[in-house]
């Protein structure tokens, strides 16, 4: 597992998750100061100084549930609200758009240019706006720095720690299965044609060598495919062609989308609930999760008729029938941390830390699980 990689997964998910409200909020003809009011507010909680502090330290990822809690806090940064149904359809097309990005990287290196599109991306969001844009380019410095002189080796370590991250998750998604790049039990169609990675050569052909570096045969064969000559690498600056596609906005062309639970979610689900065990990172996980909850300055609503409600379904209908159907064992299970110091806050935490460890069983050390975490908030 790779130390580095929580910093691509939160900045490639939440470019997805911007793309995702941007078309919402023009589907839904929001006013455009209100539109735009929510972009700029999300994108400067995503940017927080301190917020980015604690995401590029060296650490292991974490659980789906602690980074959903993460995104639920940010996508209610501004005035904008989202009901339980549309935030699980949010972050399930935010994760399956990633997933699919990260299975078509044609080098693990390829990762960075599809981050640099999403960060692209970004920035023509808040190009308006310069306090804003500044504090994107310099997580854009952070990550040219950061990553830029990894070696091939640490890239593909960190493509398995993504892979193994989304590897239970088969969420089907209309644009995906429109395409034809999704089958129907969620899971992604890898192409056997078009340009081969950069670097390396159309397969079919075997050369032989002699002990001494002298090549003696050629033997062609049949590559099953309908590859073609690499074309040229994506600039790894912060201004240039990326050349790859992969990480630009694909709700451009606007189009319903929807998702659905594959039977294969549900049975892996199903699998993961019977499995109680400890966790043995849950203390550590939980204090993290606070650092990172410290860190983000959301915004509450002014008044009642200043906020709105977005919709990522076609009517509260269908959003109220997606609640009610979707699996109990596919919900995130948001954990509600509010990084002050009232003693109901503590309670709270420890309650919270009882949960993430004991799995229903009582621990002899229960009265000390949120010690850590309180001192840490306490700092905050």
């Amino acid at each position: 597992m790779s130390s580095r990689t929580l910093p691509l997964l939160f900045i490639n998910l939440g470019g997805e998750m911007l793309y995702i409200l941007d078309q919402r909020l023009r589907a839904q003809n929001i006013p455009a100061d209100k539109a735009k009011k929510v972009m700029n507010d999300i994108i400067t909680t995503m940017f927080n100084k301190k917020f980015l502090e604690e995401l590029f330290k060296p650490q292991e990822l974490y659980s789906k549930k602690a980074l959903r809690t993460v995104f639920d806090r940010l996508a209610h940064a501004s005035i904008m609200r989202l009901n339980q149904a549309s935030m699980d359809k949010l972050y399930d097309l935010m994760t399956m758009a990633f997933k699919y990005q990260v299975l078509l990287c044609p080098r693990p290196k390829d990762i960075l240019l599809v981050s640099f599109n999403h960060m692209d991306a970004i920035k023509d969001f808040v190009k308006d706006t310069p306090s804003i844009l500044s504090q994107v380019d310099e997580t854009y410095q952070q990550l040219i720095e950061m990553y830029t002189t990894l070696s091939n080796g640490e890239f593909q370590l960190i493509r398995q720690t993504l892979l193994i991250f989304f590897q239970d998750m088969h969420i089907r998604v209309s644009i995906f299965l429109k395409d034809k790049v999704q089958n129907s039990n969620g899971r992604f169609v890898l192409p056997t044609s078009g340009p081969v990675p950069h670097g390396t050569q159309v397969p079919g052909l075997i050369r032989i060598f002699s002990c001494t570096g002298e090549e003696q045969t050629r033997l062609q064969f049949n590559n099953g495919g309908n590859y073609t000559s690499a074309i040229r690498e994506g600039s790894f600056e912060i201004f240039g062609d990326r050349v790859t596609k992969l990480g630009t906005n694909m709700y451009s062309v606007s189009r319903p989308v929807e998702t659905h639970m594959s039977g294969t979610s549900k049975n892996s689900a199903q699998h993961t609930k019977v499995n109680t065990a400890p966790n043995p990172l849950a203390k550590e996980e939980l204090n993290m999760l606070a650092r990172l909850m410290g860190g983000l300055e959301v915004q509450k609503a002014g008044s009642s008729d200043s906020g709105f409600r977005v919709n990522l379904f076609a009517t509260d209908e269908e959003e109220e029938e997606a609640l009610i159907t979707r699996p109990d064992e596919l919900s995130y299970g948001v954990i509600n941390i509010q990084a002050t110091k009232d003693q109901q806050v503590s309670a709270e935490l420890t309650k919270i830390m009882g949960e993430f460890t004991d799995s229903g069983h009582q621990s002899p050390s229960s009265s000390n699980k949120g010690d850590d975490l309180l001192a840490m908030m306490d700092d905050l």
